[in-house]
């Protein structure tokens, strides 16, 4: 291989970084917020080092103004120690239709009332990687579905936001310029999604990220989970993304 060919890891270790970006999640509040609804559901996450030592446990202490984290210690104490002796640690977690990916550092052993606790750092940044399985359409219709809410800072301003796009994990809300933002990692309580005129149900979102339309388009895009999705409601949604899956097909004969 010559110099001319021989690939440039620095280069590709960029490239790489740069596809990452879009799934990156910096704000303090949002990866304190994820980190949190892990916990409070108690749900399993996974510790994992580069040479295969792995830990299956769930997060039991999340104190997000000391910047520190909990895990539980099941049972054998082994697997711990390994996690422990690596340099690096890697914390993954599924949330409804979202993977969730986080590097752990400062990792050492603390005695709780309870007993031994794995506490770490809270990580500065995770990934946030949408399952392929949550398919994404975008509404054939001007006037539904749309979302009904407060606006978390001013309870009296009732908002009606126009539904982007939606799948059976979130969706996506324009949110008009004229109103003031709403910051992300926050839960949206008492959400009203209106899927046609007949077809309605109550939920909580997850704000995941907020981000400008983009050039030509006005106001913000607020990309948003869905908490918790009621059985009754997941078959409505289904059958909604089905429906309009077919119509986009037929549009575009």
């Amino acid at each position: 291989m010559t110099a001319a060919t021989r690939p440039d890891s620095a280069t590709d270790t960029a490239t790489a970084h740069a596809e990452l970006d879009e799934f990156r999640v910096h704000s303090a509040p949002e990866v304190a917020g994820y980190l949190r609804e892990l916990s409070e559901s108690q749900l399993r996450v996974l510790l994992s080092t580069p040479d295969g030592q792995t830990l299956h446990t769930m997060i039991c202490a999340l104190d997000a103004p000391r910047g520190v984290l909990g895990f539980d210690i099941p049972g054998e104490n082994s697997q711990v120690r390994a996690l422990l002796g690596s340099d690096e640690v890697v914390g993954v977690a599924f949330l409804d239709a979202i993977k969730l990916q986080f590097d752990l550092e400062g990792l050492v052993i603390v005695k709780d009332k309870s007993g031994p606790v794995l506490r770490a750092q809270l990580p500065r940044r995770m990934y946030r990687f949408q399952r392929r399985q949550a398919f994404r359409v975008q509404p054939t219709g001007l006037n539904f579905p749309r979302v009904a809410l407060r606006h978390p800072s001013l309870p009296d301003m009732l908002l009606n936001l126009r539904v982007l796009d939606i799948s059976m994990g979130g969706l996506a809300l324009l949110l008009p310029e004229d109103v003031p933002e709403i910051e992300g990692g926050i839960e949206l309580a008492g959400a009203l999604i209106e899927l046609d005129r007949d077809t309605r149900f109550e939920l909580s979102l997850r704000l995941q990220h907020v981000a400008p339309m983009g050039e030509g388009h006005s106001g913000s895009r607020l990309g948003c989970a869905f908490v918790s999705l009621p059985p009754s409601a997941s078959r409505e949604l289904q059958i909604y993304i089905d429906q309009t899956q077919k119509r986009r097909r037929m549009m575009k004969l």
